[in-house]
């Protein structure tokens, strides 16, 4: 498992989890690289964190230390289960097709580690940004159908 974070600017870090997310191990993660993430990417103050309602992300320890660091950054507050909204969904699709397509497929957890942290590094400035504007159209489709599927 891995956690990530991008913004307009750039990929940030791809971290490997040794083993499952939880509410605690995430906020072993969030003080650690999102701040450094954001000053260096956003030292001007105009970032803002997003991220989905995983159950670790939604957990009450993560929620409680996210209300008492809103005044470190702006958190934008994501509708739940609204996987079409995510672009680190396709971001996540992207290496995992880079993976799918290599000559020799990964074959130990150590293989793939190196592989995705490859790829992530290769993910372009521009790739971000395509997905990021392409959020005015992702919320009218959303908004067409009700909030169900797109």
């Amino acid at each position: 498992m891995v956690w990530d974070v991008c913004s307009w600017l750039d990929m940030g870090p791809l971290i490997r989890l040794d083993t499952t997310m939880t509410g605690d191990r995430y906020l072993r993660i969030l003080p650690d690289h999102l701040y450094s993430f954001k000053s260096i990417m956003h030292s001007d103050g105009l970032g803002q964190f997003q991220q989905d309602n995983a159950t670790p992300h939604a957990s009450r320890v993560a929620t409680k230390w996210l209300q008492e660091h809103s005044s470190d950054f702006r958190h934008f507050h994501w509708p739940p289960k609204s996987p079409e909204m995510n672009i680190i969904e396709d971001i996540r699709d992207a290496l995992l097709h880079a993976v799918e397509k290599k000559s020799q497929p990964p074959r130990t957890p150590m293989d793939l580690w190196t592989v995705l942290k490859d790829e992530w590094c290769e993910l372009p400035p521009r790739y971000l940004q395509t997905l990021i504007e392409s959020m005015p159209h992702r919320v009218a489709a959303l908004l067409c159908v009700r909030a169900g599927p797109t």
